[in-house]
């Protein structure tokens, strides 16, 4: 059985060894590390300056995946706006020795749940990088649909240009969803 915790800093040791080349890190990271690969201490040092002592209030929430196996996944939750009404999801990331077994869709449940029920978002947001399928497959499977971007963000990464694609679930749309797998 799949359950989330709160993120321990023993835990990016295990999470970084599922980057496994650069293109993987990026498509997990992005930019906001200048350098690969990083440390577990790097990793730590930036949720640490996200963060504060009061981090219930403050909006910042990187939790851990786990099972009877250990930790099998990983991912934040942040508000991004004053109102704390949107969550944003990011540093999504599942073991890959696990991919394809459903812990991704599960673990994204998970987090859905903690957003809607316990942080009381009206709407999840998260960026999926083009290039990422995989990941936007999983995302769309759970409920998640693109959103419409007048200028997408784009990232240079590995030599390339990485295109995101915005995707975005409310409350109503994950509530109806629910609903209708729990008819079958």
């Amino acid at each position: 059985m799949l359950r989330l915790r709160p993120y321990r800093q023993s835990d990016a040791k295990i999470i970084l060894s599922w980057c496994r080349d650069e293109a993987a890190f990026r498509r997990w990271s992005a930019d906001r590390y200048p350098q690969y690969p990083i440390e577990p201490d790097d990793m730590n040092r930036l949720y640490q300056a996200c963060t504060p002592e009061s981090s219930l209030q403050e909006g910042f929430y990187p939790m851990t995946a786990f099972d009877e196996s250990g930790v099998v996944g990983h991912l934040i939750l942040r508000y991004t706006d004053a109102a704390l009404t949107t969550v944003r999801f990011g540093y999504v990331i599942v073991d890959d020795t696990k991919r394809g077994r459903g812990v991704g869709r599960e673990m994204l449940r998970l987090a859905l749940k903690y957003a809607f029920d316990l942080l009381q978002a009206e709407k999840v947001t998260l960026g999926v990088f083009e290039n990422n399928e995989q990941a936007a497959r999983c995302y769309r499977a759970v409920g998640f649909e693109q959103v419409a971007q007048e200028k997408p963000e784009v990232c240079e990464l590995c030599g390339e240009r990485w295109v995101v694609q915005e995707m975005a679930l409310t409350r109503a749309a994950f509530r109806a969803n629910e609903i209708k797998q729990n008819e079958f």
